[in-house]
């Protein structure tokens, strides 16, 4: 799993019994160093031609994490779950495109590989997105809830027999940008944040952001925090402290408004990045009554990796991974590419 925030490549070796319970057996985060970070956070804006090489360039590396995080193994996985990682989410022009090259991926390692996730969903008519909802109604179904705070934030529950989960709004993307002006990777713990004092007026044009009075089912890209969110935060002159201040309180918010039609009783899995912001879950505790559950870090870390295993073992087995009551598409259907080695 690669993710919109940039940080790393999350890698989480996974044993599923046939009843999809899982054991993870180990996990690795491989840390995108500043070169890396800044060549996928550009690619967008490559033509097509480099962009393919690009898309080579990256399975080949993502090839030599895996095959160095197996290298102690006596035996080999099974298959690879590989999400990519996304460069464009357009699901209203029938476009999403995670960069990965699945033929290259299993010829490189000798394993059976499963990606592009996404574009059956799409081509359905549906949002893509997001598809980390059947592995917490499979593997978590003892939580109320479960919240995702990655470069986006995104929200899964079970209302009324059916599964509904969307994209909440921005989270660790924004965060990470703004931290940055301060020579940050990200603001750790949320202390810049913390020190910082609420901007009204901006708190209020974000509440007021088309996005959240969408009905689900949703879904943001990359494209909406830089066409939409980021020129609304850079209106505001104000100290890096009191922005991340403002954004830290509107992302608690808003996943509190997210779990408003829950019962006021249970308990709500939060996993992603954004569960090692101490002050980030400390405003989300008070914009909500259930009960905010932040695991080990290991499962904080693996969650994501997790689920693409799973989606990977139901698409081997040609049953479905993808909840059209979820993304919008047409029908529930079983989606990803398979390529043999």
């Amino acid at each position: 799993m690669s993710g919109t925030s940039t940080d790393g490549i999350d890698i989480a070796l996974c044993q599923f019994s046939l009843t999809n319970d899982v054991k993870l057996l180990r996990f690795e985060s491989a840390a995108y160093d500043n070169s890396w970070r800044q060549k996928l956070q550009n690619a967008q804006n490559l033509n097509g031609l480099d962009l393919l090489l690009f898309q080579n360039e990256f399975t080949r590396y993502t090839a030599h994490v895996v095959v160095k995080f197996l290298k102690d193994m006596s035996d080999q996985p099974d298959f690879i779950g590989a999400h990519g990682h996304t460069i464009f989410h357009q699901p209203k022009n029938g476009l999403t495109f995670q960069m990965f090259n699945g033929a290259l991926m299993a010829a490189e390692t000798g394993i059976t590989t499963v990606c592009d996730f996404r574009s059956t969903d799409v081509a359905y008519g549906g949002q893509g997105a997001p598809l980390v909802p059947i592995g917490d109604q499979l593997l978590y179904a003892e939580y109320v809830a479960c919240v995702n705070i990655g470069g986006i934030a995104n929200v899964s529950f079970d209302m009324q027999g059916r599964r509904v989960a969307f994209d909440i709004g921005p989270a660790n993307l924004i965060l990470n940008l703004l931290a940055a002006r301060e020579g940050k990777l990200y603001d750790e713990n949320g202390r810049m944040a913390s020190a910082g004092r609420m901007i009204p007026s901006l708190a209020e044009e974000l509440n007021m952001l088309l996005y959240y009075e969408l009905p689900p089912p949703k879904s943001l890209g990359r494209e909406w925090i830089e066409n939409t969110l980021i020129p609304l935060v850079e209106k505001y002159n104000f100290a890096t402290s009191d922005l991340l201040h403002t954004l830290t309180n509107h992302i608690a918010s808003q996943i509190g408004k997210s779990l408003s039609g829950l019962t006021n009783t249970g308990k709500v899995l939060v996993t992603g990045g954004g569960a090692h912001n101490g002050f980030l879950v400390e405003r989300m505790r008070t914009y909500t009554d259930l009960e905010i559950v932040i695991p080990e870090k290991e499962l904080i870390d693996a969650k994501e990796a997790i689920v693409f295993a799973l989606l990977g073992k139901l698409r081997l087995e040609g049953k479905t991974n993808t909840l059209s009551c979820v993304t919008g598409s047409r029908k529930d259907h079983s989606g990803g590419a398979v390529y043999l080695p």
